[in-house]
């Protein structure tokens, strides 16, 4: 199939890239309205990124963080969604090319995001997956209780240990996130449930360059941070940097020197960079990026030089109308595709507009139950109330009424019962075959597939 435009009429052609916040929001505002939209993204559903970690640890199902694209967009008549990769643009013709064809727009939005960067070492990303789709959740979850389910099963000591070492690098709201999950896990939640082994003696560790943890928060948040992370049993590991990663471990680097720590379960939680179509769109339009891939754009969200070409969500490197930086946050997403369909809507009314101007609604991360902190503009938050506040939050923030109350409703029964349900381990486990070849030079036999 070949699509060189949306239909036959004139309307204002909108090519959306990119399903995430930016891109959704967008999309939603431009519903019911003159416009001609279409949504590519190359899933067929939204993912709540915020929540992804509660999905690696198996506290939330996929389907409580995600919702299709079809059924949030079904009452804009206007818009379609289209489920396909786009993987090149011609902007002198006002064309993007995608797995099933052409399609050609007057106005092009752009919010693919970010991605993993492993500062150079993108061999790394097999033995330390990242966090940034329902994908990699699941996959860390597999990592997750498959380490414990094989500790279970091993009875030598030191080949147990490493099993039950789990290694996050880096300390933003991710890593602590992670890192504070995985310990409730193991220090609360799972101390019943196996017989060889006991959970509470797993070792989360949590290393970042900086000096401390949340190192964009305010110091006082940080130290708290580290306190409640402690609490837990979280080893904090700061002023070191990875200089190593396989499947048996982690080399690291601080002022202490270099030293290595065996472990079968590492997880990345630091550095980003540009999408592949991020990418492609700087090298067609001869955009320089800046730090962590983004690209700049002007006061109005448009690529400097394609004033028909906008730039949203965590891909920009923006500066609002009052000078401040716009964060990678999904609130600041959220405010930019509502912007730019406002913008084409005033444009086409022959209406002026104005730059865009960031709303700060602030930062939180939470570290297990009834702690988290929060960096709000009016105040600083940690302990109870702030993890009162982020629940809360992330459950208005949700999308659908229906999730918001499978949600709420989990969260409760979670909360008094201390279970977490989705520990299931589907697909074939990491590490497996270390196993299996060892069974098999003790047996002289093929060791069964355990596949699925």
């Amino acid at each position: 199939m070949t699509e060189t435009s949306h239909n036959n009429n004139e309307r204002h052609r909108v090519v959306i890239v990119g399903g995430g916040f930016g891109g959704l929001f967008a999309a939603r505002k431009l519903g019911a309205t003159g416009f001609d939209v279409t949504l590519l993204d190359k899933r067929n559903f939204h993912t709540f990124q915020p929540l992804l970690y509660q999905v690696a640890a198996g506290m939330l199902t996929t389907g409580d963080v995600c919702t299709p694209h079809r059924v949030t967009l079904r009452r804009k008549k206007n818009v379609r969604t289209l489920m396909s990769t786009v993987y090149d643009i011609d902007p002198a013709r006002r064309a993007i090319r995608h797995e099933a064809g052409t399609l050609t727009y007057d106005t092009l939005i752009v919010a693919t995001g970010v991605k993993h960067a492993y500062f150079g070492n993108d061999q790394w990303a097999a033995d330390a997956p990242g966090l940034k789709t329902v994908e990699h959740a699941l996959r860390m979850r597999r990592r997750i209780f498959h380490a414990f389910e094989t500790a279970e099963l091993t009875s030598d000591r030191d080949e147990r240990a490493p099993w039950l070492n789990f290694v996050i690098v880096g300390a933003g709201p991710t890593g602590v996130e992670l890192a504070g999950a995985i310990a409730e896990l193991a220090h609360r939640t799972m101390v019943d449930d196996f017989r060889a082994i006991d959970p509470q003696s797993a070792r989360i560790m949590l290393v970042e360059g900086a000096s401390r943890v949340l190192p964009v928060y305010p110091e006082k948040l940080s130290r708290k941070a580290e306190a409640m992370l402690a609490e837990l049993g979280v080893e904090i590991v700061t002023d070191t940097l990875v200089s190593d990663i396989d499947s048996d471990g982690v080399v690291m680097k601080g002022p202490d020197g270099e030293r290595r720590v065996a472990s079968h379960t590492v997880l990345w939680a630091a550095g980003v960079r540009a999408s592949v179509f991020g990418e492609i769109l700087a090298e067609r339009t001869g955009t320089r990026p800046e730090r962590g891939g983004r690209l700049r754009v002007a006061p109005d969200l448009s690529l400097p030089g394609y004033p028909e070409i906008f730039v949203i969500g965590d891909l920009a490197a923006a500066t609002d109308r009052r000078g401040r930086a716009v964060p990678g946050l999904a609130p600041a997403a959220i405010q930019q595709g509502e912007y730019v369909a406002r913008l084409l809507k005033r444009r086409a009314a022959g209406k002026p507009v104005r730059d865009f101007a960031f709303r700060d609604q602030g930062s939180m991360a939470v570290i297990g139950r009834n702690r988290a902190v929060g960096n709000l503009p009016w105040m600083t938050v940690s302990g109870f109330s702030a993890w009162l506040l982020w629940v809360l939050v992330h459950i208005y923030a949700l999308i659908g009424s229906e999730r918001r109350l499978r949600v709420m409703l989990q969260w409760v029964w979670k909360y008094f019962t201390r279970r977490t349900g989705d520990r299931l381990i589907t697909g074939r486990p990491p590490n497996t075959r270390r196993l299996h070849d060892r069974d098999a030079g003790e047996t002289g036999t093929n060791p069964p597939d355990r596949g699925g």
